[in-house]
């Protein structure tokens, strides 16, 4: 049985969406469209604009007159806030239209986008409509020794940054959407945002909703594309003040080249991962689910998924086994589906990708205790996979394959596992199962990583901070840590 699609959903997708600039659907300068794959089968969905240096250069022009003009940069706080409320009350009441939208353009389970990515999409916009009316300055008492007996007044300005360029991956399109946007609106910026080409549908229906909404024309331009094209331009022009990039280690370096090559744009950057997920023997019963969960939500693609499973000797055989069989017992098919517990791939390019993964790793000597291979003949579905038998210097075990690919080994002890843990380039996540949580939190001390999970993973919040250490990226996504990202300090000091 397969959901019956929302009329608006069947409306949408049949006919070529445009682009989204100035508050105005229009075709991309050059006229050319691009087709979107249903990955569940292979065969067209929709046919999106595409969009180019031109198309790039209108959207980045649309938001300076916003920021240095519009209605935007003279509203009040209070007023800005209550839009970016109304951007989320939008997203709740489209819910299940949403849901079957990035459904059907990802290939995700409907039911996680149903109850994890449209909510979580919502409470971004309600919770950083909050931080518009909190975005503060202080006053500072100052003495400066050469000016004896002189005083001053002094105080700082927290300022938006002015344009910015947002882009945006495909394996949570519209929340990646909103942990860009909400932020960015919150204090005061105009954004340019260019989604991924795999997974553009959201990105546009959400530009639909932010209209509807009030926010005023230029704020927000939406603008589909390839990375070589519109992407490259996005990050090179030299007009746009700061570029937030959620992405590939890979990529987010040839943005700060084009950063470093243009006007030296500030930059924050959430990039690749291969989280350690560590089980200890004192372990409670939920510790297998819970790896099961870290590799195989979202079909693996989760920059902090849970890839590198770690687990104390004497327990390491029941719990890779226990994996396995959760592994074994996951129903594949369309995301679409109401029994679907997991999806397609995105596309048949990282189809490819995690294949090739699964090929080295057999190449080199690990043992697949579940899948290890492409699922059906149809579609970009691969099957949930365990691997063992490996060693740290294998390409499955270094890189990451962002797929539902989890290799396991075992370990001794604390510090044994800690340096295991941190030999990677990566530091985006990482999980502690134990009952001991003295030596939990001793752990989550050594481990170099952006977020620890003790007991639990794949928690999200919109007042959590997230992001990585060494080459899983710079800055903070969420939070109060994030404003700092989209906002610049300006030191003013009067002499009374």
């Amino acid at each position: 049985m397969t959901v019956t699609l929302d009329r608006n959903v069947e409306e949408f997708i049949g006919v070529p969406r445009q682009l989204f600039i100035d508050g105005r659907w229009t075709d991309a300068a050059s006229g050319r469209t691009f087709e979107t794959p249903n990955p569940a089968t292979g065969e067209t969905l929709a046919r999106i604009a595409e969009g180019g240096a031109e198309d790039i250069n209108r959207a980045v022009k649309a938001a300076r007159r916003a920021f240095e003009e519009g209605p935007w940069s003279r509203m009040s706080a209070s007023e800005r806030g209550r839009i970016i409320w109304r951007i989320g009350d939008l997203i709740l009441a489209h819910l299940d239209e949403l849901a079957q939208l990035e459904s059907l353009d990802n290939g995700k389970p409907f039911a996680v986008a149903q109850a994890a990515d449209v909510p979580l999409a919502a409470d971004m916009f309600h919770y950083m409509a909050g931080w518009a009316t909190k975005i503060e300055g202080n006053t500072i008492d100052i003495s400066v020794p050469y000016m004896p007996g002189s005083n001053f007044h002094s105080y700082t300005l927290r300022e938006p940054v002015g344009v910015v360029g947002q882009i945006i991956p495909w394996n949570f399109p519209l929340l990646m959407a909103a942990w860009k946007l909400g932020p960015a609106l919150a204090t005061g910026n105009c954004v340019v945002l260019k989604p991924a080409e795999q997974t553009s549908l959201t990105a546009l229906r959400l530009a639909e909703l932010i209209a509807e909404a009030g926010l005023p024309d230029g704020v927000v331009n939406v603008v589909p594309g390839f990375g070589e094209t519109a992407g490259a331009a996005l990050t090179s022009h030299p007009d746009v003040d700061k570029v937030a990039f959620t992405g590939s280690t890979a990529v987010g370096k040839l943005i700060v080249a084009a950063s470093a090559a243009t006007n030296l744009k500030k930059l924050t950057l959430e990039l690749g991962g291969k989280s350690p997920n560590i089980i200890f023997d004192d372990a409670g019963d939920g510790a297998i689910e819970g790896a099961a969960h870290a590799i195989f939500f979202n079909h693996g693609q989760c920059c902090v998924a849970g890839s590198r499973l770690y687990v104390q000797r004497s327990r390491f055989d029941e719990v890779v086994d226990g994996v396995a069989e959760i592994a074994k017992s996951i129903k594949m098919g369309p995301g679409i589906e109401p029994d679907t517990q997991m999806g397609p791939l995105v596309s048949e390019e990282q189809l490819r990708l995690v294949t090739g993964y699964m090929e080295s790793g057999e190449a080199e000597g690990a043992t697949a205790l579940a899948g290890g291979g492409r699922y059906g003949e149809r579609g970009y579905f691969v099957e949930p996979t365990v691997l063992t038998n490996t060693r740290p210097d294998m390409k499955v075990v270094r890189e990451e394959i962002f797929g539902p690919v989890l290799v396991a080994a075992p370990f001794t002890d604390l510090n044994e596992i800690a340096a295991q843990a941190n030999d990677s380039e990566y530091g985006l996540g990482a999980g502690i199962w134990t009952r001991d949580i003295s030596k939990a939190h001793a752990l989550a001390k050594k481990l170099r990583a952006g977020t620890v999970w003790i007991n639990c993973y794949n928690v999200f919040d919109a007042a959590l901070p997230f992001g990585g250490y060494k080459q899983s990226g710079w800055g903070r996504e969420m939070g109060h840590e994030v404003l700092n990202s989209y906002t610049q300090v300006k030191a003013v000091t009067t002499l009374l």
